[in-house]
C-alpha cells in the first residue's frame, strides 16, 4: 500500500478544474461529535471577500449537513481529479447522513486534515479545508422571479424536509488549506 502524501496547491491556480467539477458534483463535507457527513453539491463558486481566498457554498436550511455546519462550522470541499466513481456522488446526493453512513456506503477512505477537524478523501483528492467566516440565509422575496419559481417551486412533492422549498443559506469558508492527496 503507498503512502498517503498531500501536494500543496493554490486553489486559484485550479480554479477551472473546480468550477468544471462543480457543474457535475463535489463533495462538501462536514464533521461533529467524530460523524462524517458529506453531500453532493453544484452550487458554489471561488473568490476573495475580507481579503481572504473563499469557497462559498449554499445548503438548504433542512439539509442535515446545515444542521451540521451550525454545529461546527468547517468543512472541506472534495473535488475528483481524473477518473472515480461517480456512485460516490450518486449516495451522497441522495441520501440523507441522518439516516445513513454515507462515508462507508460510498467507500471513502478519509485522510487526515491538516488545518480544521474535517478530512478530504482519497477517491476525490483535490481538497479545500474551509473555515466559515460568515453565513447568510438567503431571502428568497429577493430572488430573481424565474430563479425562485425554478429553484423553490410551491407546489413540489419531496422526501427532504420542506419538499425543496426551503431556503438556502450561504456558508462564506475561508480556505484554509488546498491540497491534493496523492498515494
Amino acid at each position: 500500500m503507498s503512502e498517503i502524501t498531500k501536494e500543496h496547491v493554490n486553489a486559484f491556480e485550479h480554479a477551472n478544474e473546480i468550477m468544471a467539477a462543480l457543474q457535475k458534483g463535489v463533495l462538501l463535507t462536514s464533521k461533529v461529535d467524530g460523524k462524517l457527513n458529506s453531500m453532493t453539491i453544484a452550487w458554489g463558486t471561488l473568490g476573495i471577500e475580507f481579503s481572504k481566498p473563499l469557497f462559498i457554498t449554499f445548503v438548504r436550511q433542512g439539509r442535515f449537513t446545515h444542521e451540521l455546519l451550525a454545529k461546527n462550522p468547517e468543512f472541506t470541499i472534495n473535488i475528483p481529479v481524473g477518473a472515480f466513481d461517480r456512485k460516490i456522488l450518486g449516495i451522497c446526493g441522495s441520501k440523507s447522513g441522518r439516516d445513513m453512513d454515507k462515508i462507508s456506503a460510498s467507500g471513502l477512505t478519509p485522510v487526515e486534515p491538516e488545518v480544521i477537524s474535517v478530512p478530504g478523501f482519497k477517491e476525490l483528492p483535490l481538497t479545500l479545508e474551509c473555515r466559515v467566516v460568515y453565513s447568510q440565509k438567503q431571502d428568497l422575496d429577493r430572488l430573481y422571479t424565474p430563479y425562485r419559481e425554478s429553484c423553490y417551486p410551491a407546489d413540489v412533492p419531496g422526501t427532504f424536509p420542506m419538499a425543496n422549498r426551503d431556503a438556502h443559506t450561504a456558508f462564506y469558508g475561508e480556505i484554509v488549506s488546498a491540497y491534493i492527496i496523492k498515494g
